[in-house]
């Protein structure tokens, strides 16, 4: 009987893999940025994300201290490197994000201010597979990623001078 069920079981398993091998390689899946993912695949991607995240971000505070300096370190290092996908102070997409699976969010206006500061640092640092975000361990240096987590961190409650410097930015990239 046991040897039975167990035959059973390892064909189910069989029978699965084989589905999901033709289901890949007909092209059924699709690969394109314009459709919708499957449901499967946005699960799979959001339970992934968040059990990276909780198990290797940074936890405390974040190392950088906040002072004008390197708020406007932040928004400059932003400027190069996310305002082409993340947008500008005025919270419009570019004409790469609009055509980004998935969208990319736009931060002026969708924020990350109630992120813990560990979780906005190891995404910048890793980045997030298949999503258009890339991970910037290899060009950007730990306290650059560091400073930038303080931009956007604060970007709804800037100082004068960064306030400034965020709107400049912005303006620059029209």
């Amino acid at each position: 009987m046991a040897r039975g069920f167990l035959l059973g079981l390892f064909t189910a398993a069989l029978l699965g893999a084989a589905g999901t091998y033709v289901f890949v390689v007909s092209g059924a899946l699709p690969a394109n940025a314009d459709s919708p993912p499957p449901a499967f695949e946005r699960w799979a991607a959001r339970t992934s994300l968040r059990a990276s995240i909780s198990r290797e971000a940074p936890k405390g505070d974040n190392p950088v201290a906040l002072s004008d300096a390197s708020l406007g370190q932040g928004v400059r290092l932003y400027a190069q490197n996310c305002m082409v996908c993340h947008g500008a102070s005025d919270g419009k997409a570019s004409k790469i994000a609009v055509g980004l699976y998935q969208e990319a969010p736009q931060l002026a206006k969708d924020g990350v201010e109630d992120d813990p500061d560990g979780k906005i640092f190891w995404k910048i640092k890793h980045g997030i597979r298949m999503t258009g975000m890339p991970s910037f361990s290899k060009t950007l240096q730990d306290d650059e990623i560091w400073k930038l987590t303080l931009f956007l961190k604060h970007m709804d409650a800037l100082s004068p001078g960064a306030k400034k410097a965020w709107q400049k930015a912005g303006a620059a990239d029209k």
